[in-house]
């Protein structure tokens, strides 16, 4: 009988000792398989294999592995580090209650755990002890200190929806579904767009009320004043809740700048106070805005700019192709509305500069998302209210224009017309945008609507005429009937339904998934493929595989 060496072990350790067992049938037979073809030739790779035995010992109780080998005189003992999805039946017993058995383990966001966590994952005696806690929360710590970083192309992958706020089936997440988070990690800096619609509808109530296009409505500038202070609120709000989440849970904020959609959501705050400086109230600030206002809050601005422009132009993970959403608008308006802010400020030579790299990504930003590179995520067929976004940017440029040059002349009437021309071709299909969940992040797609109505209102002013006041009412009433549906929809779902912020999933997605798809048939995959293709296409890559069959078959046959 072979005889093995032996490691001494504890009683409590148990072993179980796994090696190659021969079939019952073929022990029961008298003839070996070598039998069958006496003139068949040993191969000296075989013939090695025969003089050297393999055999492992795992223990059930510890996971230590010990690794026999008649070669080598020394023994090897290795750590198992034991996952919960090892040993086949054993893994996929346990991972039937582990959604439900996942702890809620907030701290992985919190601003200061980095270092605690970093120290968590130095080996220390109670490593066995903490490698059972991490298999009962569902992941290990070397993957926590991993899933901080997430690229860009994992939430494309493991998110969607319009606003990649939904996460798809197949995924798992850090955090448990079915457990209310904390309010500070439910709070998303879509939160914001409350600010941009508030804010816009100021500016565009004042200009109600002292526009000649519109002086016949005899509209008082106190709706102006109510607006402005309401937006003022709501900013201050909206902005200390936000600031006490990047104080507590700095590792949630930094998840959203790296979200492809909700980086663009950094410009909002800084355009909102373009937007209160701009639309202030006569009575409050009679004079035009000082230039300090205007360099206080572009600065910030300026400096995103240099970093996602910077990202797009240099053809990373994070280029354009790859990242454009129409969300990635906010980013470019910003540059409209400074300029606005600085003509108004009596700084001409900045207005222009702003307007001039404004319009240049504008153009890129446009033929990206209007193409739909092959590269680029593809937008869903489905309407959403994201796509109110298109109209902004080219609004935004011709009131800007305006401002600067004092006149609506043929380049602002270009802008203005694509403009009008975008919003038309989605008010023409309303009825698609049925059927979508609420959220906050609605409110930042009513701004689009309100240029696009302070634009028709620089055009009556320009071109003064029945059809022209006529469409200036038309689209200011559209406008500010959509944030009056959305302030009592907000209201209700805060107050009364308490469904306003739910479990922000889209920050919780992991690096990594933890499963891989499973790729289509062959077959019917290179039939869709071949069906997409052109005729000369397909006929071309038949040959090519008749070509390469007969090939084969030749080679075959030489080989005969």
């Amino acid at each position: 009988m072979d005889k093995r060496p032996v490691l001494p072990r504890s009683p409590d350790t148990h072993y179980v000792d796994i090696h190659e067992v021969l079939p019952e049938e073929e022990e029961g037979r008298g003839t070996k398989p070598a039998d069958k073809r006496p003139n068949r030739p040993v191969k000296l790779r075989e013939a090695k294999r025969q003089h050297r035995s393999f055999s492992r010992q795992v223990s059930l109780e510890t996971g230590f592995s010990v690794l026999n080998k008649e070669s080598k005189a020394k023994e090897e003992r290795k750590v198992l580090r034991r996952s919960g999805r090892s040993f086949g039946g054993f893994g996929s017993a346990n991972r039937v209650g582990e959604e439900g058995n996942k702890r809620a383990d907030f701290s992985i966001f919190r601003t200061k755990s980095t270092l605690g966590k970093q120290n968590a994952l130095l080996p220390t005696w109670k490593d066995e002890v903490d490698f059972q806690k991490n298999e009962d929360n569902g992941h290990g710590g070397a993957d926590e200190s991993e899933n901080r970083s997430v690229p860009a192309g994992r939430y494309f992958a493991a998110l969607r929806g319009p606003e990649l706020d939904q996460v798809k089936d197949s995924e798992d997440i850090l955090l448990p579904k079915d457990e209310k988070w904390p309010f500070l990690l439910r709070f998303p800096i879509g939160c914001f767009g409350i600010c941009l619609g508030l804010s816009s509808q100021a500016i565009l109530w004042r200009s109600l009320s002292s526009s000649p296009a519109t002086h016949f409505l005899h509209i008082p500038p106190f709706i102006n004043l109510f607006l402005w202070l309401l937006a003022v609120a709501v900013l201050f709000s909206v902005s200390l809740t936000y600031l006490l989440k990047s104080l507590f849970y700095f590792e949630a904020v930094k998840r959203e700048y790296f979200h492809p959609v909700r980086v663009n959501f950094f410009f909002a705050p800084w355009v909102v106070l373009m937007f209160l400086a701009i639309g202030a109230p006569p009575m409050l600030l009679p004079g035009p805005p000082h230039p300090a206002v205007f360099v206080a809050f572009m600065t910030p601005i300026f400096f995103l700019e240099l970093k996602i422009y910077g990202q797009w132009l240099s053809g990373g993970k994070r280029r354009l192709c790859k990242v454009a959403n129409p969300s990635s608008h906010l980013s470019v308006v910003g540059n409209f509305v400074g300029a606005i802010l600085a003509s108004k400020a009596g700084w001409k030579e900045p207005a222009k500069f702003l307007w001039a790299v404004g319009f240049a990504h504008y153009l890129v930003l446009f033929v990206t998302l209007y193409q739909r590179l092959p590269t680029s995520e593809a937008l869903p067929k489905e309407l959403h209210p994201v796509y109110s976004m298109f109209i902004a940017a080219p609004s935004a440029a011709s009131i800007a224009w305006e401002t600067i040059y004092g006149e609506f002349d043929g380049l602002s009437r270009t802008c203005y017309f694509i403009a009008l021309f975008l919003y038309t071709s989605l008010v023409v299909r309303i009825n698609f945008f049925r059927g979508f969940q609420f959220s906050v992040a609605w409110w930042s797609y009513t701004f689009p609507m309100t240029t696009a109505s302070l634009a028709t209102i620089k055009y009556a002013e320009q071109v003064p005429s029945v059809m022209s006041k006529v469409l200036a009412l038309i689209l200011s009433f559209m406008s500010s009937t959509m944030v009056s549906v959305l302030f009592i929809s907000t209201l209700l779902h805060a107050f009364v339904w308490h469904t306003l912020f739910p479990n922000d999933l889209a920050i919780a997605i992991t690096k990594r998934r933890l499963g891989k798809e499973k790729r289509p048939f062959r077959k019917a995959y290179d039939i869709r493929r071949w069906t997409k293709q052109s005729p000369l296409s397909l006929v071309s890559s038949l040959t090519k595989n008749n070509s390469g069959n007969k090939d084969a078959d030749g080679d075959e046959a030489a080989k005969d």
